[in-house]
């Protein structure tokens, strides 16, 4: 299998014979779900039913490491915590068909959370904590932590060792890049020594889905082990007063369940700033997929590039701000 072209081998006759392979009829529909890391169907049975199989990138991760996913997701949902957890298909979460690991989910839907109801905030804040609560109990032993390395430097230095950066940019974002992961590093510093749990680790819209009966959280595949805050910062959006409006409701829930350092406050944007990061340095590294010069275009421009180094810039102003307050 190529390394550059990891999913070549991946038609629509081997998802439904991987399917197959689990037991499950499937009746030769399917649909692509939106995904670019792994590659995500939504795969119809026999019996009109659907479900949603869930193929990873090769290389990305061990057998043990996906593993751990799948037991936490089954913890968690062994709980009555709201998380899509994979199928036990054949005594197993975990499969292999052609080269590729791969899992099969329920189909779930749902629809994207209102995070400016404080109602829902607060509801999401006793799921989160409730997740927290279990991911306290025991420690992953094949999946990486979250830490300033692994998505500050080393995507920086992937950026920095491929031609993206446009030559008269280059001093530019070597600078501003430098200056916010050294600011990072203090902010973390001042957190003085936190708590490290198993999280969801991707935690924002896109990855809860809300229901009339309330969200359901979707899509471990970047559970790790880190500090609380960060499957609760991204709930947080617009200008600081909004902010500060919207943790005060997440933590009023999340409190009920779990007790928070304030401490971590110090790292919200310090985690902000290591997504920006990061997500440059995760499109240079994924470029030579096919699937993502075709799904972002803008990667390989100058524009991108002048917002990036813009983007870093306030990052820094706001790495000089005092954190967000909260009190019990």
């Amino acid at each position: 299998m190529s390394g550059t072209t990891p999913y070549a081998a991946l038609n629509p006759e081997t998802l439904l014979d991987a399917v197959e392979s689990c037991g499950l009829r499937c009746d030769g529909r399917l649909q692509g779900l939106n995904s670019y890391e792994n590659r995500v169907y939504q795969i119809w049975l026999d019996d009109g039913s659907a479900v949603v199989a869930k193929f990873y990138r090769p290389q990305r991760w061990s057998a043990a490491a996906i593993q751990e996913e799948h037991d936490f997701a089954l913890e968690l949902a062994a709980r009555e915590i709201p998380v899509v957890a994979p199928l036990l298909l054949n005594g197993r979460t975990r499969h292999e068909h052609a080269g590729f690991q791969f899992a099969v989910y329920p189909r779930r839907g749902g629809r994207t959370p209102e995070f400016e109801d404080p109602e829902t905030l607060q509801w999401l804040g006793r799921f989160i904590a409730r997740i927290h609560a279990v991911g306290a109990l025991t420690r992953f032993g094949h999946r990486p932590a979250l830490d300033i390395e692994g998505f500050g430097w080393e995507p920086v230095d992937c950026v920095l060792e491929s031609d993206f950066v446009p030559d008269d940019l280059r001093p530019a974002y070597e600078s501003v890049v430098e200056d916010v992961l050294e600011r990072v590093e203090r902010r973390w510093a001042a957190a003085g020594n936190m708590r490290s749990l198993r999280l969801h680790g991707d935690c924002h819209a896109g990855n809860i889905l809300w229901t009339d009966a309330g969200p359901h959280f979707v899509d471990l595949d970047d559970a790790r082990m880190g500090p609380a805050v960060q499957d609760l910062w991204m709930c947080l959006s617009g200008d600081r007063a909004s902010q500060q409006l919207q943790l005060a409701a997440l933590l009023e829930g999340y409190c009920e369940f779990q007790d928070f350092d304030p401490a971590q406050l110090m790292l919200i944007e310090a985690l902000r700033t290591l997504r920006i990061v990061h997500y440059a340095g995760w499109l240079a590294r994924r470029w030579d997929d096919p699937a993502f010069p075709a799904s972002f275009p803008f990667f390989n421009t100058q524009r991108y590039w002048q917002d990036h180094v813009l983007a870093l810039r306030e990052q820094a102003a706001a790495l000089d701000e005092p954190p967000l307050q909260w009190r019990r």
